[in-house]
């Protein structure tokens, strides 16, 4: 929180075991990846997916960077899943691309 990479679920609130959506890891991933001075600027349309609406309006930049980056590739039916909470394979795989993606 103190670097801005985590901000709670709302002004007052925190909540540590909260399972972590997909559209939070990658919102994460992103403002880490701008506190490291990485190039974020890449964006890619999110259109493509069957739910592009239904991410939020917090998450659609670091979305659109994620999908951008390759960190994202969609599920099976062309979806980003992004309220879905990300399980054990989603976060290895994100990063283990996002890991790839630094050392680029």
């Amino acid at each position: 929180t103190e670097n801005g990479i985590t901000k709670g679920v709302d002004q007052t609130h925190f909540v540590p075991d909260m399972p972590v959506t997909r559209e939070e890891m990658v919102t994460f991933l992103h403002r880490y990846a701008t506190l490291m001075d990485m190039d974020v600027t890449a964006r890619a349309e999110l259109t493509g997916f069957s739910d592009a609406d239904k991410v939020s309006a917090y998450a659609v930049d670091a979305m659109a960077w994620a999908v951008a980056a390759k960190l994202v590739q969609g599920t099976d039916n062309n979806a980003l899943a992004p309220q879905d909470t990300a399980t054990r394979a989603h976060v290895a795989t994100i990063l283990c691309r996002f890991l790839i993606l630094k050392t680029d």
